[in-house]
């Protein structure tokens, strides 16, 4: 069951650093990509950070519609995650072809993926220079929700192994959040 997420705390969905999947819409078409460089970047307005490389079918989409939804899978998805960060988007529908499953989103056209376990709907800050020399999208966000099984007060908690969040190393290689504790 999703919960929404107060604006003002949807920071705490990324600040675990957990890979990404970017999923984004335009004219009719849609497509979504793996990604490991997401980081929360302010807290009122709530804002993130994305990077995406010029050559991905998912920034075209982004730059015609102004807008993504950084989806957070879980180890569950890990298989889904390598295939859509492995292929492109052109010329194919990654979610057909990674049978991942897209929702609509609560408050922009981009789509969600089923299953993820928290999701950051977001409206692009345009920022050209940013955009252009690094790849760097700053995304405003608008509605955020987690799965009230591994998030709730605030805080994550993954007692189920499957729902533990991926973190992405190098060469196809990940690691799932290990065990909580507190100082």
């Amino acid at each position: 069951m999703l919960a929404d997420v107060e604006l003002a705390k949807s920071y705490r969905l990324l600040n675990h650093g957990p890979t990404v999947l970017v999923s984004s819409a335009a004219g009719g078409r849609r497509n979504v990509m793996a990604a490991a460089w997401a980081m929360p970047l302010d807290f009122d307005p709530p804002k993130v950070l994305v990077v995406v490389d010029k050559s991905t079918y998912t920034r075209e989409l982004i730059e015609a519609s102004g807008e993504f939804v950084l989806n957070i899978p879980c180890r569950a998805q890990a298989a889904q995650v390598v295939q859509v960060g492995s292929e492109s988007g052109h010329g194919q529908d990654k979610f057909a072809s990674s049978g991942l499953k897209p929702m609509p989103g609560l408050k922009v056209g981009a789509p969600r993926v089923a299953g993820c376990i928290a999701y950051l709907e977001c409206r692009v800050v345009q920022e050209q220079h940013n955009q252009q020399q690094y790849d760097l999208f700053i995304g405003e966000v608008v509605a955020a929700q987690a799965d009230s099984e591994v998030y709730s007060d605030g805080r994550w908690h993954f007692a189920d192994d499957a729902k533990r969040s991926l973190h992405y190393i190098a060469g196809g290689a990940f690691f799932a959040t290990g065990e909580a504790f507190s100082v």
